[in-house]
């Protein structure tokens, strides 16, 4: 029996079953990602591997109702959020059939003896992504569009729950154009991943996850010097020491813990809020999330949707139960309804707790009270992660201040959900390593070449 299914987390129904790669399908996905790396992947122009990327993004827009309607039935994301991520994708993909051409460029090198010396950009052959089922089209997109219009070739093992979706993005790159072997899905076992990672042919590996996955992955693809991205976990801060709208930072912290039904590495987790404001924060921001709408995902005004599974539910309702067991106060929500999980507040966490530094994948704010400044980043950076942060405040100097102490991979200053195809997105300390979008991603996996000329 395949772990590979779509279960309708909303209904707790099986809708379909995916059988998985065999051994002899593997090698062959093998053989063919090398030769098409090997051949394609080296004698293409840039400019013909920018006209596929451009198709793919064409293809996701043409397609977008059919493939939002995937992840709303495999994992539960709110239909509107489903569109919107299949919209992102798209413009993600673009982007790097846009700036094709500054990305590939030869990049010049001042020496200081006579004659020339310059970057030149290369491909480096089959690459393995492993990718989460939290964003299913966003995650493979800013991985596999980058990397394949330098000339890499990708081998895609996606969550055992999107197997649907997974399969419409490897349909979507061959109704591009992309010849065989230059993207393809496979269904595979932890196992079979560790063995494609130590496989000679494959040059790197890309991981989405936990913790424990990246670990594991990293472990395997250092035992076999392979180079190795990692995006993990986050427990992002939402710091706000000074507003002149309250109702509007109120409004952004829920939208930033809310968005994906809370499930998203880089959400807002961590509200810590200055003294002055915590009383009048803490009133609105409960208000709201005790507001936000837990329904059918396909309905056009849910805010929220089931968690991707009733074993992700229950795993959120045991941090929070044992959260508060451990003197946390629960203000609103906490309470599981199969696969639904509540928007949900608890405050007076403290460090002797586990909620103190444990990553919530669901809709769960924790709101921390801190007396100044220096606490509050103090207070951030207790996290052993670092990916996002976010900063609020009408003090454009303290914000300056801040974002240089803040411990993580990217701040946001008096804005929330601002990912945007230019930016890189990555992290710090147990949040991984390495970048994605922007012009970032495309020197993760490439050969840059010295070409030193006398």
């Amino acid at each position: 029996m395949s772990d590979y299914k779509v279960v309708n987390p909303a209904t707790g129904q099986t809708l379909a079953e995916y059988p998985l790669t065999t051994s002899a399908e593997l090698e062959e996905a093998l053989a063919t990602a090398d030769a098409a790396a090997k051949g394609w992947g080296r004698t293409s122009s840039v400019a013909d591997r920018a006209a596929l990327i451009r198709r793919t993004a064409e293809l996701h827009r043409e397609r977008r109702e059919d493939l939002a309607a995937i992840i709303v039935r495999e994992m539960g994301k709110p239909l509107a959020a489903a569109l919107g991520e299949v919209d992102f994708a798209a413009d993600i993909t673009e982007f790097y059939a846009d700036n094709a051409e500054q990305i590939m460029k030869d990049q010049p090198i001042d020496i200081l003896a006579e004659g020339t010396a310059v970057i030149r950009r290369s491909s480096l052959g089959v690459l393995l992504g492993i990718m989460p089922w939290n964003f299913p089209y966003y995650q493979v997109a800013r991985f596999a569009a980058p990397n394949l219009l330098i000339g890499n070739t990708i081998l895609l093992k996606h969550a055992p729950q999107c197997p649907e979706s997974s399969a419409a993005i490897e349909t979507i790159y061959r109704d591009a154009g992309f010849p065989a072997g230059a993207y393809t899905n496979l269904y595979l076992t932890n196992e079979q991943s560790a063995e494609v990672i130590a496989d000679p042919r494959v040059q790197g590996v890309s991981v989405t996850g936990s913790e424990r996955a990246g670990a594991a992955v990293a472990e395997v693809a250092g035992r076999n010097l392979k180079k190795v991205v990692l995006e993990l976990g986050g427990s992002d801060p939402f710091i706000l020491l000074s507003t002149d709208d309250l109702d509007g930072a109120v409004q952004a912290a829920a939208d930033a813990r809310l968005d994906n039904t809370g499930q998203s590495c880089n959400a807002a987790k961590r509200f810590i809020v200055a003294d002055d404001l915590y009383q009048p924060f803490l009133e609105k921001f409960t208000a709201v999330m005790s507001g936000a709408k837990l329904g059918d995902p396909f309905a056009d005004d849910t805010v929220l949707g089931p968690l991707s599974s009733e074993l992700a539910a229950e795993r959120l309702a045991e941090q929070v139960d044992r959260a508060v067991a451990q003197g946390a106060t629960l203000v609103t929500g906490g309470s599981r309804d199969g696969a639904f999980y509540p928007a949900t507040v608890l405050t007076d966490v403290t460090p002797q707790m586990d909620a103190y530094r444990e990553e919530f994948f669901g809709p769960v704010g924790v709101v921390y009270r801190v007396a100044d400044e220096d606490e509050a980043v103090k207070v951030a950076n207790s996290s052993p992660f670092g990916l996002g942060s976010y900063v609020f405040t009408t003090d454009e100097a303290q914000a300056e201040r801040i974002a240089d102490k803040i411990e993580a991979g990217m701040v946001y200053v008096n804005l929330v959900l601002a990912d945007s195809p230019e930016l890189p997105f990555g992290g710090v300390k147990r949040s991984g390593t390495g970048r994605e979008m922007g012009l970032l991603a495309a020197d993760e996996f490439v050969n840059k070449k010295l070409v030193r000329v006398g």
